[in-house]
């Protein structure tokens, strides 16, 4: 197991390694900068939009605006909030907060430009249905001499876009906090994994095999109850030590620049941290955005950039951050070897003894298979642009059954996986929208005007 543990890790770094770095998040900055902070001054016509009053039922596409977004925030907003901010802090320090912050900054910019084109350039698949996403962006916006990015990107996303981090941290805490404290599960708990997964397994199936309607309508349910649940044991948390959330803010800038708090100083790996688990939390510029964002129905491209760029200002800067202020305040990522969500459950129970960790762990369990059910559509996207969509289904067998792998399988394994194939998955979603940029540009020009004009 340690081979299998030191090779994905190497191959994590590798593909994390600084060119990437330049790609995704120098892409943001110029997607920033290009845009001339469209992200930012757009953000009530966004709401607008997201309410629902632009939507035309006659319009090309399967979902809403408001379920595209909760369809993709099912994808960000669980895992990546609360056990993805325990390893940031955990390997990074408090300061890679401060750049996962500065990530989804430019992760609106980027968001607004990739979820355009995923409605400018949608394709149509093998059963004649319009599908979105980087794939589709490629072939039908650079043209055919380009479909190798799009063919390896979709290669890729076969394996990126498992749910091997969400099954793997739900078993965690069903164990960690339900079974261990009781004496029900001992060091050994291979089995114990092994029928968890199974059951996630099995509810799972229940909701991805009637595709990205029912999903939609399954998470834009699920995913505000739960954020407001979350967020709300988590803002009592903060009110109530409110006169230390300065302090913390201060750390987390302070040690973003000097990496002594975990990172002995090595403020590269804080940096790359912080960057890191941004992509993993809000999947700016990493392409699975598209393929939710690319099914709503709506004619208007800009509109669906538009709501998108809300994204990563939910996901990571309000939940994110207030995951980090609540592990920092109560102190366990100093007085605990825990890593991922047991440490979020260790700072859930510090600061409501008797309930906290039983609440995270309902949430948790919810954020979990909200992201399973989105997840699966991605995947199956993949799998319909290589082989054909009416092959596409074959792709959730293969999901559910990895769902009981990443069960059993240790988390320092799972996280390279993903990480490393979000990485390359990166790669085709930013060449593609750096190339299109241009187009985007002249959408959004002549939709403001016309905004204006009424």
């Amino acid at each position: 197991m340690k081979i299998i543990d030191d090779f994905f890790a190497s191959f994590a770094t590798y593909a994390w390694g600084p060119w990437l770095l330049v790609l995704l998040f120098g892409g943001g900055i110029f997607f920033l900068f290009y845009s001339r902070f469209v992200p930012f001054r757009y953000i009530r016509h966004s709401i607008q939009i997201l309410s629902g009053k632009y939507d035309d039922p006659n319009d090309t596409g399967d979902i809403s605006h408001f379920q595209a977004l909760s369809s993709a925030l099912a994808g960000t907003i669980g895992m990546g909030n609360i056990s993805g901010v325990a390893i940031a802090i955990y390997v990074g320090g408090p300061g890679a907060i401060f750049w996962m912050w500065m990530s989804a900054l430019v992760g609106t910019a980027t968001k607004f430009f990739t979820c355009t084109l995923a409605i400018m350039y949608r394709g149509q698949d093998s059963m004649g249905r319009y599908q979105g996403g980087p794939m589709y962006v490629i072939t039908q916006g650079m043209g055919k001499k380009w479909k190798p990015l799009a063919v390896f990107f979709s290669a890729v996303g076969l394996i990126g876009c498992l749910p091997a981090f969400q099954a793997n941290q739900l078993t965690q805490i069903f164990r960690d906090v339900i079974f261990v404290p009781r004496g029900w599960v001992g060091p050994e708990h291979f089995w114990f994994d092994f029928i968890v997964g199974l059951i996630l397994a099995s509810l799972v199936s229940l909701v991805i095999f009637g595709g990205i309607v029912r999903i939609g309508a399954v998470t834009s349910r699920v995913v505000p109850a739960m954020v407001i649940i979350y967020m709300g044991a988590a803002v009592w948390t903060l009110i109530l030590h409110f006169n230390h959330i300065p302090d913390y803010f201060s750390l987390i800038i302070s040690d973003a620049f000097s990496g002594k708090a975990v990172a002995g100083g090595a403020i590269w790996t804080v940096v790359i941290t912080g960057i890191r688990r941004a992509a993993f939390s809000n999947e700016a510029g990493i392409g699975t955005e598209e393929m939710a964002h690319g099914a709503a129905k709506t004619d208007e491209p800009v509109r669906e950039g538009l709501v998108a760029m809300m994204g990563p200002f939910i996901d990571t800067i309000i939940v994110c951050t207030t995951t980090a202020l609540m592990i920092l305040i109560t102190g366990v990522w100093i007085n605990s070897d825990s890593n991922g969500v047991t440490m979020t459950a260790k700072a859930f129970e510090a600061a409501i003894p008797g309930a906290g960790d039983y609440i995270l762990f309902s949430c948790v369990l919810f954020f979990s298979l909200s992201t399973m059910f989105s997840y699966s559509y991605y995947g199956t996207k993949c799998l319909g642009f290589l082989i054909g969509a009416e092959k596409q289904h074959y792709y959730n067998y293969f999901y559910v059954t990895l769902i009981i792998v990443a069960a059993v399988v240790s988390l320092k394994t799972v996280i390279n996986v993903i990480d490393g194939m979000y990485a390359l998955m990166a790669i085709p979603t930013m060449i593609s929208s750096l190339y299109l940029a241009p187009s985007v540009m002249k959408a959004g020009r002549d939709y403001f005007r016309r905004l204006k004009s009424g």
